[in-house]
């Protein structure tokens, strides 16, 4: 049970920094911090989310990506520490891995091709191979 709590700190912690740098973060913060404030003062917690976000930003900017990981890392730790100590929030965390946020919905139409779509609001150091087209 303690190795699924942990893969769920782990989930958590890469999703909220995911949160931190999207559109669904102001709505995501409060709810976060009413959480995590079970094993701390609510106010201070979100006072610290709000920091780390500003500082995960300004990293992002910058390519700084040791203090993105230790962003990370903290985030991961305590909600480590949140799920060690009460596990009836699992539930509540669990909110995380769907990313509260307006919902998308695409169409494609038209004719259908044989050919690879890729849709993302953001990809980073990505690399596509192709395979040389046969000639018959």
């Amino acid at each position: 049970m303690e190795a699924e709590l942990m893969a769920l700190a782990a989930s958590g912690a890469s999703t909220l920094i995911s949160l931190m740098i999207s559109d669904a973060w102001a709505k995501t913060k409060d709810r976060l911090a009413a959480i995590l404030g079970r094993i701390g003062d609510e106010k201070e917690t979100l006072r610290e989310l709000e920091a780390s976000q500003a500082v995960l930003v300004s990293a992002l900017a910058e390519a700084d990506d040791v203090t993105v990981a230790a962003i990370e890392g903290e985030w991961r730790a305590r909600l480590s520490q949140l799920l060690l100590s009460d596990s009836s929030c699992v539930e509540d965390l669990q909110f995380l891995a769907a990313a509260p946020g307006d919902a998308v919905h695409n169409n494609i139409t038209g004719r259908v091709q044989a050919s690879l779509l890729i849709q993302a609001g953001r990809i980073e150091r990505s690399t596509f191979h192709t395979l040389p087209e046969q000639t018959a």
